[in-house]
């Protein structure tokens, strides 16, 4: 009877384990339709994903402590794809999913004057201090791409290019994963490399 007991309070500590491991599980799949959420911008603003149905979208996964995200805003390579890409109707979201207290996190004003400084040009700045959406992409790295199409497809995950390094010099040589995903998706093509590993610093959850 105790090993029968035994047995069953293992079987329930199982059954409480196992939903609350794949709860972590990321829900955004490449291929798939990307999980709608809402955030707070750095203004007050709310956004829903789903408001943004017919466009392509961009989420940039961003931490100015990081010296991986240094690289690319120091240098001015991060700005100009904003630019580029918002010029060309693209919503650009930088998420920031550091918890308070975290390295990367900042209250709403000093995130904006930090953007200023820096010539940022995204769409928005979400704050994501409870890491919902960061976990719900799998975001592991700041800086993160995640690249949606206008039917509200993910098509691309991961790292911003193939140099994994905090090297300015390395950006010009560098082959740029976001920008292959979006000429590739915005011509109609299908993104020939989806997903790839991300690089930087781990997301301040």
């Amino acid at each position: 009877m105790k090993r029968w007991n035994r047995v069953v309070f293992a079987a329930i500590a199982l059954s409480l384990i196992v939903p609350a491991a794949c709860a972590q599980q990321p829900q955004a799949q490449v291929g798939k339709a990307a999980p709608n959420f809402t955030l707070t911008d750095t203004n007050g603003k709310t956004h829903n994903l789903s408001d943004f149905k017919g466009k392509y979208v961009v989420l940039e996964w961003l931490n100015h402590g990081c010296p991986y995200v240094g690289k690319h805003y120091n240098s001015g390579n991060m700005q100009k794809l904003q630019k580029e890409y918002t010029g060309k109707g693209v919503v650009w979201l930088s998420i920031v999913s550091s918890a308070p207290g975290k390295q990367g996190h900042m209250p709403p004003e000093e995130a904006n004057r930090v953007a200023k400084e820096k010539n940022a040009a995204p769409t928005a700045i979400l704050i994501d201090e409870k890491g919902t959406v960061g976990r719900m992409y799998g975001a592991k790295t700041t800086p993160q791409m995640v690249v949606i199409t206008p039917e509200g497809t993910l098509v691309y995950n991961g790292a911003i290019d193939d140099k994994p390094t905090t090297e300015v010099a390395d950006i010009q040589s560098a082959n740029n994963y976001l920008v292959a995903a979006l000429t590739e998706t915005m011509a109609g093509k299908p993104v020939s490399t989806a997903t790839t590993q991300p690089y930087g610093c781990s997301v301040k959850y």
